[in-house]
Formats: C-alpha cells, structure tokens, sequence
C-alpha cells in the first residue's frame, strides 16, 4: 500500500493558475475523482495534496477547497502543503492562521522556477525561521544547480524540517550528471531533510524511458539519504507526461523489487505517516 505524498488537483473552475498557459499538455483540470479512480487501482491509500502555485489571492481558498474534498466519504486525502510567500511581510500572519488548521501539514514555496537569488532575500530568510519548532515542513522543489543554494538554506534553519522533491529535479533524460549526483549526497549529509521519490518519470523521455532509466536517479537517492529518510509520492498529474499513474506506480515496485519488506514499507508509507503524523 502506498501514501502518495504529492498529489496536484487542478480545478480552473474555482481556483487562478497563472502559470499553466504556458504548461502545454498540464493546461487542462486534473480533478480528484479522476485521480482517486486510478489510485484505488494502483494501491493508494492515503494522500497528501501539494500546492499547485495558484495565483497569490487564491493560496488559502487551495487550502479550503482541497480541505472540502477531504471531507467526502471516502476521501484519500489527509492533509495539505500549503503555497507560501516568505519574501513577503504578511507571511507572519499568514502563519498564524495556518497554525491553527491542523490540516495544513507543511509548506512549499516554488523555487525551480523562481530567480536563484529568492531564497537569499533576507526577509525569505527569516520567515523561514518561523517554521522552527512547529510541526510545519518545507518542501524544497530546486534543479540540480540550485540545490547548493537550498542547503545554504538549510544549514541557515537546522531546526526545520526540509524535503527534496522529486530528488532534486534531475534531467533523466540526459543522464546522470556529476552535479545532480554531488549536489544530492551532500545535501543529505543534513539529518533534517528527506527526499520523495518522485516526479522522475516526468523528466524522463516519454518514448524511450525504462526501469533501468530511472533506476540510478532512484538508487543514489535512497543510498544517500537512508531508508528512514525517504518518502514516495506520484506528482499527478505531472507524471501523466511519463506515462501517467499507473506507469509509475508498476516502476515503483520494479526499482524496490529486490528490497526488503520493511524497506519498502518505509518507502511506500510508513516514513510519511511518521513524518507527518498523518
């Protein structure tokens, strides 16, 4: 059974998304029934929702709207990563209230598409502390010339608690590169950052990508950070552009085939219900 750690939904009806008219084949609604039916198929049991930079007006009615959808009989979901503006000066606030929603169980703020230098603006920064000591984690979504920047991020907040997406957003399709592979041992040497193994297929070549493709992008991530410090998660709708849910699902359990149970249990859920206390 798998906790999907890295669900998107995507409802144009209800919620802004600058960013998906230039998104080709993601510009479309990728609703929750449509996700649930495969991921009862594919073994999912528990699902967190991952913000999907909806315009800034719009960031607490994601939260309202996905919490709406979790109330549903039946619903996978369990909680939400909330977007986030650190730069800004109402993010103190903004915390408050979140705090207050146990819902919410982290937050991410885009960076891979963002100037290298935002999280170096010192108001990012020290917002960012503010997430020290709560139960709050930050998603860390960087490409791999940016994670040198994300671990002096890191090492500036050893008290909050990180996570890699999709283990660190490698170009599968060109290889493995000796910056992605460098960048990722050494950001796990910092004990309070995990990483998902996802979204890789979506960097993968659509016509050509195998098990064996991905398999070194998934290895060198978990050998690096350790079985207790990975998480899974499928990026619907984002790995429909590798294949779709089910692809990946079935690749998952190729690349851990030779593991052991208690390993890919923590992989598959048990890390992510501890980490999140879901």
């Amino acid at each position: 059974m798998l906790f999907d750690s890295h669900l998107h939904v995507v409802d144009r009806e209800r919620l802004n998304y600058p960013w998906l008219e230039g998104a080709g084949a993601l510009n479309r609604d990728s609703l929750y029934p449509d996700y649930a039916r495969e991921a009862h198929r594919c073994g999912i049991t528990d699902v967190l929702h991952m913000e999907v930079d909806v315009a800034p007006q719009d960031i607490e009615a994601e939260t309202a709207y996905i919490q709406t959808l979790s109330r549903r009989p039946g619903s996978l979901i369990r909680g939400a990563i909330a977007s986030c503006r650190p730069e800004e000066d109402g993010f103190a606030d903004y915390l408050e209230r979140v705090l207050a929603n146990p819902f919410v169980k982290g937050f991410r703020r885009v960076l891979h598409v963002m100037p290298d230098d935002l999280s170096e603006d010192p108001l990012f920064r020290e917002n960012l502390r503010r997430l020290a000591g709560s139960r709050l984690t930050f998603d860390l979504c960087v490409l791999p010339h940016q994670i040198a920047k994300a671990i002096a991020l890191i090492d500036l907040n050893p008290d909050v608690q990180f996570v890699l997406d999709h283990c660190g957003v490698p170009a599968v399709k060109d290889g493995v590169s000796d910056l992605w592979k460098s960048g990722i041992a050494e950001i796990a040497r910092r004990p309070n950052v995990v990483v998902k193994i996802s979204g890789v297929v979506a960097y993968a070549d659509p016509d050509t990508w195998t098990v064996e493709t991905l398999r070194p992008f998934v290895e060198h991530s978990i050998a690096s950070f350790g079985w207790d410090r990975v998480i899974w998660g499928s990026d619907w709708p984002v790995c429909t552009l590798g294949g779709g849910l089910a692809t990946w699902v079935a690749a998952t359990h190729a690349l851990t085939s030779g593991c052991g149970d208690d390993e890919r249990a923590r992989l598959y859920q048990r890390n992510a219900k501890r980490f999140w206390n879901v």
